[in-house]
């Protein structure tokens, strides 16, 4: 199929794209300082990516004050990140989800749990999470510009894809999503030129 095509040919940007607002949230939040973006790119696919060590310290440390403070979610956050950087997605995926609980209105780490989907091929759940996400935030653009990646790296749907990038470029000009959604939506528009906009006039 052409969309299957279109959708692989900008894999390796959608890739990239993904990972490093994970990383973002991480060190906007409570995470762990990242010094190279590749530490969170999945293994397969790339070839010359590697994990982050996982700091068996810092696990204790984090799952210590989680046991002392059972209503603070942000060791629960914090182990998540280490458990990601790690490439350990279903471990992150149970911290996220226990931050979570504690947390509910907090999109970052929607975000992130529903990027920890993405990452074990559960699209599905993914795409549930950055809906919770939205509706705590219709205008977290970091959501949409991961909500365009799960569309067309997971679902092949390059016109959903589409529209949550050009939400993205009109919530947020000029902004580093913004600069990242374009170049998403120019590399769908130069391989189907016939896509043009996704919004409808007066959208």
């Amino acid at each position: 199929m052409k969309s299957d095509s279109i959708a692989f040919g900008i894999a390796g940007i959608l890739f990239g794209l993904i990972a490093g607002w994970v990383i973002g949230s991480q060190q906007a939040k409570v995470g762990p300082q990242i010094t190279t973006p590749q530490a969170a790119q999945p293994a397969s696919g790339g070839g010359g990516t590697t994990a982050a060590l996982l700091d068996e310290n810092q696990v204790t440390a984090f799952k210590s004050v989680a046991e002392r403070e059972p209503s603070n979610p942000a060791p629960r956050v914090k182990l998540g990140n280490l458990y990601f950087d790690a490439e350990r997605y279903d471990e992150a995926i149970k911290w996220y989800n226990e931050g979570l609980k504690l947390a509910p209105k907090d999109p970052d780490v929607s975000t992130d749990l529903g990027v920890a989907y993405y990452y074990t091929n559960q699209f599905d759940k993914a795409l549930e999470q950055f809906d919770h996400s939205l509706k705590v935030d219709p205008k977290h653009v970091k959501t949409l510009l991961n909500l365009g990646v799960v569309r067309a790296r997971g679902k092949q749907d390059l016109l959903g894809a589409q529209k949550a990038w050009e939400q993205v470029v009109r919530l947020a000009p000029g902004s580093l999503e913004a600069q990242q959604a374009s170049r998403m939506l120019e590399a769908i528009r130069s391989a189907h030129p016939n896509t043009g906009s996704a919004s409808t006039p007066g959208s």
